[in-house]
C-alpha cells in the first residue's frame, strides 16, 4: 500500500510527540490535518496564520527531521491556512504558504587575509594575498522599520536608526547606542537598521551578534591560539551591530578586544551599532576607555510605549495575521498591558490562541478574562537597583550611604541586605553585585550572605527585617 497524507502525518507526529512535551504537542500539533500528499510534497491544514508562524519559528526544525524520515531529504511541507473572517460575515477561506517562505539574505563577500609564512614576509606593511569569504549577516528578516511601529517614546532612536541605515559611518551618530528596559524593540531596531543598510548599501558588510556570542567566539579564540584572526575578522566589517554590550561587565580580556575592534572601526569610519537595556553611564564594571567610546555618537533611549502606540503595535500586527477583531478588544488590551512591547504581543498572541484552540470568538469577555490572568501572573522585574532603593526606604537612609565606605553599623546591615537579596532573586555574578552596591569585592558579597543567613537564625529582630523585605519585593 502507497504512502497516504494521512499515514505520512501520523509517522510524523509520533516523532514529533516522542520530542517535545506532551501539553505543547496537544496544544500545536493536534488540530493540524493532512490534506494531500504529491510526491514529497505534504500539505497540513493550520487554524490560523499565527498558528503557521508559531510552528515555523518553534517547530520547523522539529518537523523538517520528521519528514526528511518519511519522505527523504528533499520532502517539502505546505500550509493550507484558515483565514477566519466571521467579524465580516463572510464564510472563511484557505491560503496556501510554503514552508520557510521568510525571504533570505544573500551572504556577503569581503576580502581576508589568506594564511602566511611570517618568516618570509620582512616588512610589516606588506599585505598579502587576499581571498573572498562569505559572511552571514545573522540578520532576521521579520525584524525590519515596516513592523517597527514610531510612537512618542522611540522616535528619536528610530530615526537616528533610520539616519544610520541611509548613510553608515557618514553622521554623527557613530557609535549609535541604543538603550532601554526589557522588551522595548531595542534588538529589533537593530536588525532593522542593518536591513535597511544592506538594502542600501549592497556592497557594504553587515554583522549582526549578541555580546554572548562574541565572548564565547572570544574565548574560543584564545584557547585555540587564534585571538589576532578573531580581531582581524570583526575589524573588516563595515556595518557591526552589537547586542546586549552591557553583558561585557566583568570580562576584562574581552573589552580589551573589543577595545581594538571598536578604535579600529571607528578610525576607518565604519558604523556601530550598540544596544544596551541601560544608559553607558550605569553600566558597572566596564572600562572607563570604553564607556567614553560609547558617549561619542549618540545614545537613544526606548521606554515604555505611550497608550496610541500600543494601540498601533496591536492594529498593525492583528492586520499582518490577517484577523478580524473588534475595536473595543484592542483597545482594552491598549489600556491594561503598560509594560512593554513584548509582553503586549504575547497578551495578543496568547487571546488568539485561546479562541483558535477552544474555537470561541474572541470577545471583550474572553480578553478580559485572558488578560486577568496574565496581569497576575506577571511580576515587577526585580533589579539590583530596585533592591537597594528598596531597603534604603526601609531603614530610612539615603543610597548613597551604602555606596560609601562608612562602617556605621545600620548601614553596615542595609548593604549586607542588599547584597543578600540581590544574589536571591538577580542573575548578577557577586563580582557584579559587589561592583553596584558600593564597589566591593565578590568575597564580601559572600560575606554578606553568611552573615545575613546567620544573624537570621540567631537574631529574632534582624529575621523580621528580612521577612518584611522579603515581602515587599515579591508583592510589590
Amino acid at each position: 500500500m502507497g504512502k497516504t497524507a494521512e499515514s505520512v502525518w501520523k509517522n510524523c507526529l509520533n516523532f514529533v510527540k516522542d520530542n517535545i512535551q506532551e501539553q505543547a504537542f496537544k496544544t500545536w500539533f493536534s488540530p493540524i490535518q493532512p490534506i494531500k500528499l504529491n510526491e514529497n510534497i505534504l500539505t497540513i491544514q493550520v487554524p490560523s496564520k499565527f498558528f503557521y508562524e508559531w510552528l515555523e519559528e518553534h517547530y520547523i526544525k522539529l518537523l523538517k527531521i520528521a519528514l526528511q524520515k518519511e519522505l527523504g531529504k528533499d520532502a517539502k511541507l505546505v500550509y493550507s491556512i484558515v483565514m477566519d473572517q466571521k467579524y465580516s460575515g463572510k464564510d472563511p477561506y484557505t491560503v496556501k504558504i510554503p514552508s520557510s517562505n521568510r525571504e533570505k539574505l544573500q551572504l556577503q563577500e569581503v576580502d581576508a587575509p589568506l594564511p602566511i609564512d611570517s618568516k618570509k614576509v620582512k616588512n610589516p606593511f606588506i599585505i598579502p594575498g587576499l581571498q573572498k569569504i562569505k559572511i552571514d549577516s545573522q540578520l532576521n528578516t521579520n525584524n525590519n522599520f515596516h513592523n517597527f511601529i514610531e510612537g512618542e517614546t522611540n522616535r528619536l532612536a528610530r530615526s537616528a536608526g533610520k539616519a544610520v541605515a541611509k548613510r553608515p559611518g557618514g553622521t554623527s551618530f557613530n557609535p549609535l547606542f541604543i538603550y532601554g528596559g526589557v522588551g522595548l524593540g531595542k534588538t529589533h531596531l537593530a536588525h532593522a537598521i542593518g536591513l535597511e543598510a544592506k538594502e542600501n548599501h549592497p556592497d557594504k558588510t553587515v554583522l549582526y551578534v549578541s555580546t554572548e556570542k562574541f565572548t564565547q567566539q572570544f574565548i574560543d579564540s584564545v584557547q585555540s591560539n587564534n585571538r589576532n584572526d578573531f580581531i582581524h575578522f570583526y575589524q573588516m566589517i563595515d556595518i557591526l551591530i552589537i547586542d546586549d554590550v552591557q553583558f561585557l561587565s566583568g570580562k576584562k580580556a574581552t573589552q580589551e578586544a573589543f577595545f581594538h575592534i571598536f578604535n579600529h572601526l571607528h578610525q576607518k569610519g565604519n558604523q556601530i551599532i550598540l544596544t544596551s537595556d541601560k544608559p553607558p553611564v550605569d553600566i558597572q564594571d566596564m572600562e572607563q576607555r570604553l564607556i567614553s567610546r560609547f558617549k561619542w555618537g549618540l545614545s537613544a533611549d526606548l521606554q515604555a510605549p505611550d497608550y496610541e502606540t500600543r494601540l498601533a503595535i496591536l492594529k498593525h500586527k492583528v492586520e499582518k495575521d490577517g484577523l478580524e477583531m473588534p475595536e473595543e478588544v484592542v483597545d482594552h488590551i491598549a489600556k491594561n498591558i503598560k509594560t512593554n512591547v513584548r509582553e503586549l504581543e504575547g497578551c495578543l498572541n496568547s487571546i488568539i490562541a485561546q479562541a483558535t484552540l477552544n474555537k470561541k470568538e474572541i470577545t471583550l469577555e474572553l480578553t478580559q478574562k485572558t488578560l486577568s490572568n496574565f496581569i497576575n501572573n506577571t511580576r515587577k522585574e526585580i533589579s539590583i537597583d530596585y533592591i537597594q532603593r528598596l531597603v534604603c526606604d526601609y531603614f530610612k537612609i539615603p543610597v548613597d550611604q551604602i555606596q560609601s565606605k562608612t562602617r556605621k553599623r545600620d548601614v553596615v546591615q542595609a548593604r549586607q541586605l542588599a547584597m543578600f537579596f540581590a544574589k536571591k532573586y538577580t542573575k548578577a555574578s557577586l563580582s557584579s553585585i559587589g561592583s553596584q552596591i558600593g564597589n566591593r569585592d565578590h568575597a564580601t558579597v559572600l560575606h554578606a550572605c553568611k552573615t545575613v543567613k546567620n544573624l537570621s537564625e540567631t537574631d529574632k529582630i534582624f529575621r523580621g527585617y528580612v521577612e518584611d523585605i522579603n515581602r515587599k519585593i515579591t508583592i510589590e
